[in-house]
């Protein structure tokens, strides 16, 4: 056990120094984005399903909140929070338009839209990024492996170089961590 224990933290260790050779220009892009958006009092919404769902509602926590520093909230929402809302959209019209019905009701100029999905491949998220993209919004994409369908779509995609869903979610808060820290640093 010792040994898988010792295995499991040098594969998560070696997907983030490949993120660190890699996704530090894609991470700039995207705290960029954001610090634009706060400034022009814009928010960011963010999406995905199961962990990525639950990364989703920690990061607009981080936001909503604080991350280090006590500080005045930012705007950010997880689509995933409201189950009345999941569960009416998926019934009456399916579950790939669960994200994209909220985007078109919430979704207003200046905002910036995080899907997160580790395959890439999650039909929801992809027609929630493509409804985004209608309605003049920024997007970025959180993935993993080939980045999927969700890669090509996006504004702005980091691929986790990873196709182990555990090490990708594990990058994924890493990189959330990042960006709240840079964002808070920089509007505060």
């Amino acid at each position: 056990m010792r040994d898988k224990i010792k295995d499991l933290f040098l594969e998560s260790i070696q997907v983030k120094e490949e993120l660190l050779r890699t996704g530090i220009d894609r991470i700039i892009e995207m705290t960029e984005l954001i610090i634009d958006c706060f400034k022009k009092n814009g928010k960011v919404i963010l999406f995905g399903n199961g962990g990525s769902a639950s990364d989703s509602q920690h990061i607009a926590a981080e936001f909503i909140g604080r991350f280090k520093k006590d500080r005045a909230a930012m705007p950010a929402i997880a689509l995933t929070s409201n189950s009345s809302v999941l569960t009416s959209l998926a019934n009456d019209y399916g579950y790939e338009v669960i994200f994209a019905k909220q985007i078109e009701a919430l979704g207003q100029k200046n905002d910036v839209v995080i899907g997160i999905s580790t395959s890439g491949k999650a039909k929801n998220v992809a027609c929630a990024i493509k409804q985004a993209k209608k309605m003049g919004l920024k997007t970025i994409a959180l993935t993993g492996g080939d980045g999927g369908e969700l890669a090509k779509l996006a504004d702005i995609s980091l691929l986790v170089p990873s196709t182990v869903t555990a090490r990708i979610q594990e990058a994924h808060i890493t990189i959330g961590h990042i960006i709240c820290e840079l964002v808070e640093q920089a509007l505060c």
